[in-house]
């Protein structure tokens, strides 16, 4: 949270720091060259600069002079090696390689630090440490970071410490730490309040895991309004369509959405960005029960479209279909939404490149450069307006599940694009939110994909407004 150390980095520290000789691929043979006196040493080792080359230097009594570390491209991820790498130590940059930002390396270096090992007792020795440069900006590093660190710790979260209600309680001490609003509309009061479909999808769940709708809101009132909208199924069985227990074994990592809408918040806010925030959380089970939705079910929505259901498990696009109304109604400059929302997605890009979608050809444009920028990319596919006759329903307005098995992440899109009012610059971003493989700066589990990029691209259109422009 707000002010609380950053994994991997120190301030200060009682023990000497080992220098640490950054070398990349690209300047390696050059650096190399200027080497006279332990060039041979180092070639010995077999060094390139590539990412995780690591050459310790002797001093005359046998101890760690300095360490050569390659970083590859210079990219946060490359550093994100090193931690490991390096081992237990605290270490200070003395040679940056040509082009390379301090900031990545700092946020690079916080990223190939975490370990999620709340529940397990660990043997793994512990990471290196990188003393702050003094050349990187701590806050922007910082919020990074600590965003980064609350993302992959909420999706790892096995659904029994991170059902709806805790959830809520995320979102409500990350308020607590910035001064945000925040209020919480639960269970049979959404029928009440007009959350017809998250009410829908949740109200199988046990009476401590009901449904809820999270509303946290941030900012001057006169400022422009972004508005972040995060799918919060915080275990998906599937329902009555219910899913083979390969497919159910990672449905912890449902409510990745939501997670990364609350990451974002902390950043947006740590920043102080002149913005009028509200973040928007669906968060149910979908569950079995009696009471479950059934498929052939026909769902209202807060706009007042009705939807039939022709699949349970395409329960991530209901409840998001009440919120992005909910958002609507702000009337905000931007409404940008994240979910793990189709396999479709991941069979076009791989677990890796978040699926963007947008309205506009400038906001398209501006969050993939956003993404290029911060290296957290985000890839385009088409909101493809003649797709749009396969999400009309036969006994309601829309499918939630249509026929077929061709363009999935695009239909899905489309549906969510009905419940977002005309006008409105609206981006939807349909991501994993988990890393398959550990590699550097990206270990296994819970990962926050598209985030920075997010964030990027809403710093440079708002970071500088002020009222009366």
């Amino acid at each position: 949270m707000k002010n609380s150390p950053v994994i991997g980095l120190v301030a200060s520290s009682e023990i000497a720091p080992i220098d640490l000789i950054a070398v990349g691929t690209a300047d390696f043979e050059d650096w190399l060259e200027s080497r006279k006196t332990d060039q041979a040493w180092i070639q010995a080792h077999d060094l390139s600069g590539k990412t995780g080359d690591i050459c310790r230097l002797p001093d005359p009594d046998g101890g760690i002079m300095s360490v050569v570390a390659g970083v590859g491209a210079g990219e946060p991820t490359d550093w994100g090696a090193l931690p490991k790498a390096l081992g237990p130590g605290v270490y200070q940059i003395a040679r940056l390689p040509d082009g390379t930002a301090w900031d990545h390396a700092a946020l690079g270096w916080s990223l190939g630090s975490y370990r999620f090992d709340r529940f397990r007792q660990s043997d793994e020795k512990p990471f290196g440490r990188l003393l702050w440069p003094e050349q990187a900006d701590r806050t922007l590093v910082g919020g990074h970071a600590r965003a980064t660190a609350l993302v992959r710790d909420l999706i790892n979260l096995p659904t029994s410490h991170m059902g709806p209600a805790d959830l809520q309680k995320s979102a409500e001490d990350l308020a607590g730490a910035y001064g945000a609003d925040i209020a919480t509309i639960l269970g049979d009061d959404l029928l009440a309040e007009n959350y017809p479909a998250v009410h829908a999808v949740g109200r199988a769940a046990a009476r401590d895991r009901a449904p809820r709708l999270i509303e946290m809101t941030w900012g001057e009132s006169g400022n422009p309004k972004v508005a972040l909208v995060g799918k919060g199924v915080c275990f998906d069985t599937g329902g009555l369509d219910i899913k083979p227990a390969a497919a159910m074994r990672l449905m912890k990592k449902d409510m990745g959405g939501a997670a990364h809408v609350l990451g974002l918040g902390l950043m947006i806010m740590d920043m102080g960005l002149p913005i009028r925030l509200t973040v928007l959380i669906p968060a149910v089970e979908n569950s079995i029960a009696g009471n479950a939705m059934r498929p052939g079910d026909v769902v209202n929505t807060r706009n007042g479209k009705t939807v039939e259901i022709g699949n349970t498990d395409a329960e991530g696009r209901v409840i998001l279909a009440d919120a992005l109304a909910r958002a609507s109604e702000l009337d905000p400059a931007l409404i940008i939404d994240f979910a793990t929302l189709t396999g479709a997605a991941r069979v076009a890009l791989g677990t890796d490149l978040p699926a963007l979608f947008t309205r506009g050809k400038a906001l398209r444009e501006a969050l993939t450069r956003a993404g290029e920028d911060v290296s957290d990319p985000l890839w385009p596919l088409p909101l493809h307006e003649p797709y749009r006759h396969k999400i009309k329903g036969k006994v309601a307005d829309l499918n939630n599940a249509p026929e077929g098995p061709h363009g999935g992440a695009i239909t899905a899109a489309l549906f969510l694009d009905e419940f977002v009012a005309k006008g409105l610059d609206h981006a939807h971003i349909d991501l994993m939110a988990w890393n398959t493989v550990s590699r550097p700066g990206r270990p296994e589990g819970g990962e926050a994909m598209g985030m920075r990029a997010v964030f990027e691209a809403i710093r440079k259109q708002y970071g500088n407004w002020q009222k009366g422009t």
